[in-house]
C-alpha cells in the first residue's frame, strides 16, 4: 500500500468531512500531521519516506488581536522539501497552502503565486470570496485532468492574489466569476475583525487559473485552489482530480 503525508492545521477547517475525502482517495495508508502541534517538528522524516505528500496547511502565522506575525519553517522541515523536490519526488498543494509559509519565498516561486495577508514590497494584501458558484474549465490535457468532463460546476472560495502564470503550466480555469477587486473582500481587513469588507482597499485585477503544475519546481509540484470545505470535499470531479494529482506526483502517472 503507498503511503500518504498530509500536513493541515493553521487554518480552520471541518475535519470530519476532510478525513472522508482522504479515504475516499484510493489505496492509501495515510498519515495525517496539524501544524503547529507536531506538523513541522514531526514531518522533516515523514516528508522524504511517504510515496505522496498533500499540503492542506497555511503555516508560518500567529493570529492574536487583530494582527498577524510571520515566521519562516524550521531549516529541518524547509530541508526536507527541498530535497524531496531535488530527488524528483512531487507533491499537490491544496487551497489556502496558497498562503502559507509567507516567510519561505523559495516556496512560493515554485509554487507560482502567494495569498497575502498583509501589504507589503508586493503590493496590497490578498482578497477572498466564500462560496462562489462557477464553472470550471479545463484547459490542459494532463495526467491531472484525464477523464474529467471539459466544464463542471463548482461552488467553492476564490482568491484575488499574485499569480504568476509564467511559473506554471494551467490545467484548469474558473469562469463566470470576475477575478476584480469589487467580487473580494481584503484579508487584512478580515484579520483586523471586519470580516466580508473591502471599504478603501484597492487590488489590480488577478488570474483566473485555478489549478496548475509548477515549471520552476525541481519534482512534479501541482496546486488545486478547491478545498474550501465540505461541498467541496464532496464533489466526485474534485475527488477524482486530487486523487489523480496524487497519484501523478508520487510517480504513479509522471
Amino acid at each position: 500500500m503507498r503511503s500518504l503525508l498530509v500536513l493541515s492545521g493553521g487554518h480552520p477547517y471541518e475535519a470530519g468531512p476532510f478525513d472522508k475525502l482522504l479515504h475516499s482517495l484510493g489505496d492509501w495508508e495515510v498519515t495525517h500531521l496539524i501544524h503547529p502541534e507536531d506538523g513541522e517538528a514531526d514531518a522533516a522524516d515523514a516528508i522524504a519516506a511517504a510515496d505522496g505528500l498533500l499540503f492542506y496547511d497555511m503555516a508560518g502565522y500567529t493570529f492574536a488581536d487583530g494582527t498577524v506575525t510571520m515566521r519562516p519553517p524550521s531549516p529541518a522541515f524547509r530541508e526536507a522539501i527541498t530535497a524531496r523536490f531535488a530527488a524528483g519526488k512531487g507533491a499537490v498543494a491544496m487551497h489556502h497552502s496558497l498562503a502559507g509559509w509567507a516567510e519561505w519565498p523559495e516556496w512560493h516561486d515554485w509554487l507560482g503565486g502567494q495569498f497575502h495577508y498583509q501589504l507589503g514590497p508586493h503590493g496590497p494584501d490578498s482578497g477572498y470570496r466564500h462560496d462562489i458558484a462557477y464553472t470550471a474549465r479545463i484547459v490542459a490535457n494532463h495526467p491531472v485532468t484525464r477523464g474529467l468532463p471539459a466544464s463542471f460546476p463548482v461552488t467553492d472560495e476564490l482568491y484575488l492574489c499574485p499569480i504568476d502564470e509564467s511559473a506554471f503550466t494551467p490545467l484548469i480555469r474558473a469562469e463566470g466569476f470576475a477575478f476584480t477587486r469589487d467580487n473580494f473582500y481584503s484579508a487584512a481587513q478580515a484579520v483586523a475583525g471586519a470580516m466580508f469588507s473591502n471599504d478603501g482597499w484597492d487590488h489590480p485585477p488577478g488570474s483566473n487559473c485555478i489549478a496548475w503544475e509548477s515549471r520552476t519546481c525541481p519534482g512534479p509540484l501541482i496546486y488545486l485552489q478547491f478545498g474550501d470545505g465540505p461541498a467541496t470535499y464532496a464533489n466526485a470531479t474534485v475527488r477524482q482530480m486530487l486523487a489523480q494529482a496524487l497519484d501523478y506526483t508520487s510517480g504513479g502517472t509522471a
